[in-house]
């Protein structure tokens, strides 16, 4: 138990710290904004790049971890569609937003940290493969299903091809790739530069997200939001310890215990924005909100039944 308290409780404490000084006015929530650019913009990207280019690409893609993670997020969101489309009558448009609440996690700021403390050599190449699968698959997957319930036509779906390739961390995962492909060398001043900037990713990310949510209304529809929160904590890591249990020999136990982890965090810290256009963001920051808070105990469950 020692080990699990020495692995949530400091990151939950810089969340925490987060969501203080925003509340005591010290930052703004448009501040966090700003934060969270450099972070998933400048920060991130650097960490991806040195950790993929320093790599042979063998040693960095498992095809049976994506896999596996890219199956249960898929198996997650069919449920959630089934569960907020059929049974609960909601339109594909804004069913596909709690769908989205539901699979699609936040490997950035939240499972990072934790699997950078509990296997510090594992977490970047976990990363790598969590960002590819979510950015290329879940988050396209989902919009794309929006776009069809608004009865958007395939110019929307190149629209959204588009704009996530051009995102910075799929620009530095290619760019990665790249360099690992062709064995190029880093010069030292190049990658002591990234390793800098790297070092500011942890700690500001999980900074953000406490913060982000200091600004958040505890109005909405509670009912749903508890629905998208279960779904995010309860669903997702229990699909993930099913498959493991049937078809995770392929993997060590370590990366069994990291893809559980990345399925058990909160939902994707940009959630309330992929809302807005739905109008649903109020319910998306609330969502997010009681996801955090609670991923405390879920978190720290997971983790003392992993160690």
């Amino acid at each position: 138990m020692e080990v699990v308290i020495a692995i949530t409780l400091p990151i939950f404490l810089v969340v925490g710290l987060g969501f203080g000084v925003t509340r005591a006015g010290l930052f703004s929530v448009p501040d966090m904004r700003i934060f969270g650019r450099f972070v998933i913009s400048i920060a991130l990207p650097a960490l991806l790049f040195n950790a993929i280019a320093k790599r042979d690409v063998a040693e960095v893609f498992d095809p049976v971890f994506m896999g596996i993670y890219a199956g249960v997020s898929l198996c997650a969101l069919a449920i959630a569609y089934v569960w907020f489309c059929h049974v609960r009558g909601m339109p594909l448009e804004r069913a596909g937003i709690c769908m989205m609440g539901v699979a699609c996690s936040n490997s950035g700021y939240m499972s990072f940290p934790i699997l950078l403390l509990a296997f510090p050599d594992l977490a970047a190449k976990v990363l790598a493969m969590c960002l590819l699968v979510e950015n290329l698959l879940m988050i396209p997957t989902v919009l794309v299903l929006i776009a069809l319930g608004r009865g958007r036509g395939a110019g929307m779906i190149w629209g959204i091809a588009r704009d996530l390739l051009r995102r910075p961390l799929i620009l530095a995962l290619i760019a990665g790739l790249v360099w690992s492909v062709f064995k190029l060398p880093i010069p030292a001043v190049l990658g002591q530069g990234l390793g800098m900037i790297s070092t500011a990713a942890v700690a500001l990310a999980l900074f953000v997200v406490g913060g982000s949510l200091a600004g958040v209304s505890l109005r909405g529809n509670l009912g749903l939001a508890s629905q998208i929160s279960v779904g995010k904590l309860v669903l997702h890591p229990l699909l993930a310890l099913g498959v493991l249990a049937v078809a995770g020999a392929g993997l060590s136990p370590e990366l069994q215990a990291c893809l559980l982890i990345a399925c058990a965090v909160p939902m994707l810290g940009v959630y309330p924005i992929f809302a807005q256009e739905q109008g649903m963001e109020g319910l998306a920051s609330l969502a997010l909100l009681m996801t955090t808070a609670m991923s405390f105990f879920t978190l720290s469950l997971a983790l003392v039944f992993l160690m």
